[in-house]
């Protein structure tokens, strides 16, 4: 048996990509902290998905029917006109489990929740603090935090979103990450849920580049985003009431439901927007400090498949450690197996996503059009063979558990 002190990593957030890293790092031999800066375990969050090879890594995790019972229950999604008629709609592909709405849908918070509760109790959770310093040598990275404290660690996991602080703080020079933005915003918020609303997810585009939609959620609310496209920057620095006051402008001429979700921000104690933006890293490492998830390869809702690159690379990085002679060697297989594909994920297809959200009345005509077509059969059956993004003939390193 090894006698030997586990190697002691500390993971920087606690949303999806962090307590995945907790779990398969903690099960390939490392004492695991996991440090959030929210004071506790964050709650409910907008709907996510878990598609291709992410099911997997949750099947090896056993969790695969925890996260099946914890889902919204939504059953496809729906396009629908000014007046809430159906213009299209594509429900869950029965064969793959995907489509806009995939089998695995379930809130962000609930996913988190899942996750935290499959780890084991070595683990240890710290919230309400962050890293403020990082410094490096050869062999360890020593990290200051708001509250005070000074740790060494063998290794940094930075699983932080696509604004991480903690990566700002390593990756400079030519090591920091390009951020693209795709020119468009989208507003989240939980509102009460009505008699009207239903297990599809609701979806009406506007002119304007504008949109409206509706999920199910498994707590009995709705969520509601309202999304636009703007040259303008700087929204996310918005104060609640201001963004109250901006949305209702940008919607104010809107039917079907947007007056209803306007009514209820008020109320909405979790509204927040999003400028969503690529991040695009030279690097995934530099020394003992890397990067997962968003804060390495954000590719936005409208790449989509964020949460399954979350779960797959988290289970890669330790699996490439556990195996590697050496953390540098690790690091380096970890980036070359998942490299590609966020790269694949990320090329989004040509006018993404402005296609989506036209301009005029004529364009969102079209594209209302554009989705009556491919939601018949055939159409809808030949289009599922080339989503590159779910499906790959790829398979997943072998994980060295130490005994």
């Amino acid at each position: 048996m090894d006698t030997r002190p586990r190697p002691r990593v500390l993971v920087t957030g606690a949303s999806v990509a962090g307590p995945a890293a907790a779990y398969w790092l903690d099960r390939t031999g490392w004492d695991v902290t996991v440090l959030e800066r929210a004071d506790g375990p964050r709650a409910g969050g907008q709907n996510v998905d878990v598609r291709g090879l992410a099911r997997e890594v949750l099947e090896r995790m056993q969790l695969l029917d925890a996260v099946r019972d914890a889902g919204t229950g939504e059953v496809g999604t729906r396009f629908v006109d000014a007046d809430g008629g159906t213009v299209s709609e594509f429900p869950t592909d029965d064969e793959t489990g995907d489509g806009p709405t995939a089998e695995l849908e379930i809130l962000r918070g609930e996913l988190a929740r899942v996750l935290r509760e499959a780890c084991s109790e070595g683990i240890t959770w710290r919230y309400g603090d962050h890293v403020v310093e990082v410094e490096q040598d050869d062999a360890s990275a020593t990290v200051t935090l708001a509250g005070g404290r000074v740790e060494q660690y063998d290794l940094v996991v930075v699983a932080e979103g696509p604004w991480s602080h903690t990566r700002g703080l390593v990756m400079t020079g030519d090591d920091e990450p390009e951020l693209e933005r795709l020119g468009m915003y989208c507003a989240w918020a939980t509102i009460p849920r009505t008699e009207d609303d239903d297990r599809w997810w609701r979806w009406m585009s506007v002119p304007g580049s504008r949109s409206v939609n509706l999920r199910p959620d498994n707590t009995g609310t709705t969520r509601a985003m309202l999304n636009f496209m703007t040259d303008d920057t700087g929204l996310r620095d918005l104060s609640p009431d201001e963004l109250r006051a901006e949305l209702a402008e940008r919607f104010s001429d809107v039917g079907w439901e947007a007056p209803r979700i306007l009514a209820a921000l008020g109320d909405a104690d979790d509204l927040y927007l999003d400028d969503l933006t690529q991040v695009r890293c030279p690097t995934w490492s530099r020394g003992r400090v890397v990067l997962l998830g968003d804060a390495a390869w954000c590719v936005t809702p409208i790449g989509g498949f964020g949460t399954s690159l979350a779960l797959i690379g988290a289970y890669v990085l330790a699996a490439e450690l556990a195996r590697a002679e050496s953390v540098d060697g690790g690091l380096a297989s970890y980036e070359e197996w998942l490299r590609p594909l966020v790269d694949d994920v990320q090329d989004l297809p040509p006018g993404t996503p402005r296609l989506a959200n036209p301009r005029s009345r004529l364009g969102v005509a079209l594209f209302n059009a554009g989705t009556r077509l491919a939601a018949a059969g055939p159409v809808r059956a030949l289009a599922s063979r080339f989503t590159s993004s779910t499906s790959t003939d790829r398979e997943l390193p072998p994980l060295v558990v130490p005994s």
